[in-house]
């Protein structure tokens, strides 16, 4: 190889680099019920959200069987019909934070001892 060709492929890989620094960062694309647990978690203002591994909430499921009774939308063009369709959630139970029990403890300083 000619000492040309070797400078010119440096020149190339170093503008490379040098491009895919200054570009600004892309966010990451992710599933709509991861971000809704990432918005659920990291919410300052608000408590976690019960929400299970299938995006739906704690209130979709349950109580004794912890089955998920969500609808969920099949899109036609899956199906290769015209319109959407719909079905239950194929869930089999809930799998996401369970919320702490809220107990009643009357105040201590009421005065009335």
């Amino acid at each position: 190889m000619d000492p040309v060709s070797l400078v010119i492929g440096a020149a190339v890989a170093l503008g490379g680099v040098l491009v895919g620094r200054l570009l600004p960062e892309r966010p990451a694309a992710r599933p709509q019920h991861q971000e809704q647990q990432h918005q659920a978690v990291h919410s300052g203002k608000h408590a976690p959200q019960p929400i299970c591994g299938c995006g739906h909430h704690l209130v979709f499921h349950d109580r004794e069987t912890k089955m998920c009774q969500a609808q969920v939308v099949i899109p036609g063009r899956w199906t290769g019909q015209s319109s959407s369709s719909y079905r239950s959630c194929m869930c089999q139970g809930y799998r996401g934070p369970v919320p702490v029990d809220e107990y009643y403890a009357p105040d201590l300083l009421e005065g009335d001892s």
